[in-house]
């Protein structure tokens, strides 16, 4: 197996570096133009794929251009309008709520605090993260999700199992100033390389620090069972 730096700060510090190098134009791959466009596609991306988000919300922009067009849109014509993506039924009421809220609490506007948009329905701490970051260019955190979570414990960053535990765990050795961009290099390297059934560790330019690379580790270590 690959042999880790001795320490995780060593170890992610070398991680972001190479990743920059592989990835140099990593970012963001939803589409969105406002805050509001931004907060309604991350809510829309969970547990769905952010190609088939991208696809809906194309449409969905244009006859949805307000957080008042949620709040008063008719429930079911909305989950119709998003159909195809994951829970469709349960995201159209998140989205009408979270408008009616802001509607009522923020002039319209997207909440710019992290207690203010985990009141939103359908908002948990990454999706806050997320719509900080980059709408509102403020970050505090780091977004935490499946290819993160993999990655993060494959590569020996952390033990920790669930999304709070793992960015509570990575935000005192992953460098501050590369909270928001460590999240989407692992998301490309994630969908590259280490995709989550069949990574390529041949190819990998991470395989000679990495403990879990399969050349010659037993032990996956984002899932603990055996390769």
């Amino acid at each position: 197996m690959g042999t880790p730096l001795e320490s995780r700060e060593a170890q992610a510090e070398a991680v972001v570096e190479r990743l920059h190098e592989e990835y140099p134009d990593s970012a963001i791959s939803l589409r969105y133009s406002n805050r509001l466009e931004l907060l309604v596609a991350v809510v829309l991306s969970a547990q769905c794929t952010d190609e088939r988000v991208n696809e809906k919300t194309k449409e969905l922009f244009e006859k949805y251009q307000s957080a008042a067009d949620y709040a008063e849109a008719d429930e079911e014509q909305l989950a119709e309008d998003i159909y195809g993506i994951t829970f469709h039924n349960n995201k159209a009421g998140y989205l009408k709520n979270a408008g009616q809220i802001m509607v009522e609490e923020y002039d319209g506007e997207v909440p710019d605090s992290m207690s203010g948009l985990t009141d939103l329905p359908g908002v948990g701490r990454k999706t806050a993260n997320v719509v900080l970051q980059h709408g509102h260019d403020i970050v505090e955190g780091i977004v935490v999700d499946t290819h993160v979570q993999r990655l993060s414990r494959r590569l020996g960053i952390t033990e920790a199992e669930t999304p709070p535990k793992i960015e509570e765990d990575l935000m005192p050795v992953v460098p501050e100033d590369e909270w928001q961009q460590f999240t989407h290099l692992l998301i490309d390297h994630g969908r590259a390389v280490c995709t989550a059934r069949n990574p390529s560790c041949d190819e990998c330019i991470l395989a000679d620090i990495c403990p879990s690379a399969k050349m010659d580790s037993d032990v996956d270590l984002a899932s603990g069972e055996a390769w």
